[in-house]
This record gives C-alpha cells, sequence and structure tokens, in this order.
C-alpha cells in the first residue's frame, strides 16, 4: 500500500514575535518546513500535501513543485487542519503521516521506523512518542497492559497517577487514510480551546475497537516543536552537534566543535581542519586538506583541495587548490581564484579572476578585472572600477608586476610582462613587455630642509 504525507504549516506562530510564518524560521541554513519535509521523503510519499494558511504564498513557494498544497483559511485546530487535506486524499488507499512543520529534528529513519512498525502492527493509528525526563505540560500516553494506547491525556486533565507517565505525544501519527478522514467527520470543537484536536480520533478508534499504537522515539531530542525564539536555538544546537558529528565521522577533524556553525548542505572533504569560530553556510563545498582557521566565514562558494583561509571571508567564489587567503582578506561575490593564488592581509577580491600563481600579498583592492597568471601586485595598489554611475573592466596578462601604491584606473589593459612603476596612476592601456611611469617628476631642492622650522639650525 502507499504511503501518504500531509505537513502541517498553516499556523502564525504567535509566540515567534515575527512577521514570518513560523515554520520558514531557518535552522542551520534551511526552514524547519525544509527540514521536515526532507525527513518525509524517507517514506516515499505517493502524495505530499502542505496545509498552508498565514502567509500562505511564502509558505507555498519553499516547496513549490514538490508538494501538493490545500489552504486552511481559518487555523480551528489540528484536526481541522488535517480535514482540509480530504480533498486529495480521501478514499485512498494506504496510510497517512500526519506532521507538524515546526519539528525541524526529526528524521528520515525515525518516520520510516514509525511506518513500519504502524503497517507490521497492522494499527488504524500509530503514535509517534518519546520519553522525557520530565513530561510536565506534554499530553501523556496511556497504555493498556498489551501496548496498545487507551488514551491520550493532556497536563491539565491528568490524575496525579497518568501525570507520573513519562511517555509522551510528540504531535506526529501514522493512520490508515480511509479511516482517518472518515473519524475526522465525527469530532467536534466541544472543549475549552473551540478546536477540532487531531487527538479525538484516537478516543473514537478505540470505542470502535480498533488498534491504535505508539512508536517511541530513541532521542528525545528529536520530538522539539519550536514554538518560540528559545526552543528555536536549541534546535540549532541540537542540529549544530549532529551535523558537525557527520563530519567528523566522515574525517573532518573540528578544533572545537561546538563554536562552530555549519550549515546542512556544507559538503566537506576528509582531511579538512576546521578551527574554532568558523562559519560555513549555504551550499559551500570544501576540499580535502584544507584548512580554515579560526574566524573564517564562507558562503555558498567552492574551496578546493589544499586550501588555507585565515581569518577571512568568502562569498559566492570559486578558490581552486592550493590557494591561500589571509588573514583579514575579503573575497566578494563572482570572484575566482586560481590554483596557487596567494591573497594576503587586507586585500578584498570583487567580481575577478585572479589566474594562477598570481599575488596580492598586502592592503590591495582588485574589483571587474581579469588577472592573468604570475602576476605581483604590490602594497596599496587600488583598482578604480567605479565612477559613481558605472563599473568598468581591467584586463592585466600574464607575469605583470604592478608595482606598490599603483592606482589602474579602468578600463584599462596591461599587456603580458608589463610593470607598472610605484606610486603610479595608471588610466592608459600598457604595451606588452612596457614600463607604465604615471606619477610626477621628483625636484630636490638642495639645502633648503635648512630653512624650515624643525631642522635643527632653526631651534
Amino acid at each position: 500500500m502507499s504511503n501518504y504525507a500531509i505537513i502541517l504549516a498553516a499556523g502564525k506562530g504567535t509566540r515567534m514575535k515575527s512577521d514570518l510564518p513560523k515554520v520558514l524560521h531557518k535552522v542551520s541554513g534551511i526552514t524547519m518546513l525544509e527540514h521536515v519535509f526532507r525527513s518525509v521523503g524517507a517514506i516515499e510519499p505517493a502524495k505530499n500535501v502542505t496545509v498552508i494558511g498565514h502567509k500562505a504564498e511564502l509558505v507555498r513557494d519553499v516547496l513549490s513543485g514538490q508538494s501538493g498544497f490545500v489552504m486552511q483559511t481559518e487555523q480551528l485546530g489540528t484536526g481541522h487542519a488535517v480535514m482540509m487535506a480530504e480533498e486529495q486524499l480521501a478514499g485512498l488507499e494506504g496510510q497517512t503521516l500526519v506532521i507538524a512543520g515546526d519539528t525541524p529534528l526529526i528524521t528520515g529513519d525515525s518516520l520510516k521506523n514509525l511506518v513500519d512498525f504502524h503497517v507490521n502492527h497492522k494499527n488504524v493509528a500509530t503514535i509517534l512518542t518519546a520519553t522525557a525526563d520530565d513530561p510536565f505540560g506534554y499530553g501523556r500516553i496511556i497504555r493498556n497492559q498489551n501496548g496498545e494506547v487507551v488514551k491520550i491525556v493532556e497536563q491539565k486533565d491528568a490524575s496525579e497517577f497518568e501525570q507520573q507517565v513519562k511517555e509522551i505525544n510528540t504531535g506526529t501519527y501514522v493512520f490508515d487514510n480511509k479511516r482517518l478522514f472518515e473519524a475526522l467527520k465525527n469530532i467536534n470543537t466541544n472543549n475549552a480551546q473551540g478546536e477540532y484536536y487531531l487527538t479525538d480520533v484516537i478516543s473514537i478508534f478505540r470505542q470502535a475497537g480498533e488498534k491504535v499504537g505508539a512508536f517511541v522515539l530513541r532521542d528525545f531530542d528529536e520530538s522539539l516543536g519550536v514554538n518560540d525564539r528559545v526552543a528555536l536555538a536549541t534546535a540549532e544546537n541540537v542540529m549544530r552537534r549532529r551535523i558537525n558529528k557527520a563530519h567528523m565521522v566522515n574525517g573532518v577533524t573540528f578544533q572545537n566543535p561546538e563554536a562552530t556553525y555549519i550549515d546542512i548542505d556544507v559538503e566537506l572533504a576528509p582531511e579538512v581542519v576546521v578551527e574554532a569560530n568558523v562559519t560555513l553556510k549555504g551550499q559551500t563545498k570544501v576540499g580535502s586538506e584544507s584548512v580554515l582557521t579560526n574566524g573564517s566565514y564562507i558562503v555558498d562558494s567552492i574551496i578546493g583541495e589544499g586550501v588555507v583561509v585565515t581569518n577571512s571571508m568568502i562569498e559566492q567564489s570559486t578558490v581552486k587548490d592550493g590557494v591561500t587567503i589571509g588573514p583579514y582578506a575579503h573575497i566578494r561575490p563572482d570572484s575566482t581564484l586560481e590554483k596557487d593564488v596567494h591573497i594576503g592581509n587586507y586585500v578584498e577580491v570583487k567580481s575577478s579572476t585572479v589566474g594562477e600563481n598570481s599575488k596580492a600579498g598586502h592592503l590591495t583592492y582588485i574589483g571587474n578585472a581579469r588577472v592573468g597568471s604570475n602576476v605581483n601586485f604590490g602594497a596599496g595598489t587600488i583598482i578604480a572600477n567605479y565612477d559613481g554611475q558605472n563599473k568598468y573592466t581591467t584586463t592585466i596578462g600574464n607575469n605583470v608586476f604592478v608595482g606598490s601604491n599603483s592606482t589602474i584606473i579602468a578600463p584599462v589593459t596591461l599587456g603580458d610582462n608589463s610593470l607598472t612603476a610605484a606610486g603610479s596612476t595608471i588610466s592608459k592601456d600598457v604595451e606588452k613587455d612596457a614600463i607604465a611611469i604615471g606619477r610626477s617628476r621628483q625636484v630636490n631642492k638642495d639645502g633648503y630642509a635648512t630653512r624650515m622650522p624643525h631642522h635643527p639650525k632653526q631651534k
């Protein structure tokens, strides 16, 4: 029989104190909704249905083309939300997973085990549960002698005995699809909240003598539902530990994993070394034997093998094998550093390609440039690429030596093997093998220093 999935993502999340729908807050680089959707993929649903409501278009955009959607215009409880999916799922044979979009820590393995348990035990409904050291505030799972679930008791309704039960409801369920929608027709809003509770179908199944079971999570952390910023930080912390552990198992060295921040889609090859206070975000990939030192921050970039990044920032760029960067360098978007390039301290590269073995050691800005191989930039070099309205390209050939404190005013070309004298302002093309001197002629006035107030003869 087929599997189906309903993801509940219609709520606003008032306690988040945010204009953004709760499920769109991010954990380790992607939204909570995306975490849940990826985990749901482990059961290979024949149909995914996401229930949307508050700022529906924002939520729809996240899973566009990947899920079906139904609208819950009024948030009248979890039971009401699931009712909205009837138009897409009613009458289908199989089992349906119902899961909240604010549970980012649930894993695909746990959901697959839950569905397998449900099918193997021939349950009409199976509740995903967890064992809590402190169950206060959670709905308790009450079982009979056969291990079947008799009821779910909320904290405020639990007897003294029931309050001692540590097995709690996580809010994730698997149902026989047809029976789910039949039972939903019989629930009502006769409760303190005036809402349709999905948990009410459990009582309906039990009254009909049908089998309700519960599957216990191994890891309580997976049960976390995020309702406020405190829980969001907790989810981030747990996810970060998971991500870092997976990389370490794969052969990555972490100096201090508790102080390292890596998004879920980052790829690190074995033998990478990551020091403390490193942040790797988005779709970043790092090749083997690269070293990322304390304080480095890399976003959506491809880092080759044997690269050393020292306390520097790289954004949306490509860094080839053997490159060294930093300290305090900034590689801005759309830049490519070819093999064995050296970018030193306080150097900024933006929208440029720097060829193999080229070097910019100190205090240099390279913007909108196409730089050849074996080029040397002296300290203080500036490529002036912007005139206040437009940006222009500079082309620098192979084996060029740019003297310290040169200002290169784009658009301009420096031919192969050319040289600019230190302190020059270059506003015209420089031919191959030429030396460009673009500075005022020095004039020495013999003896004039004796007239100055600071001279010893004036004191």
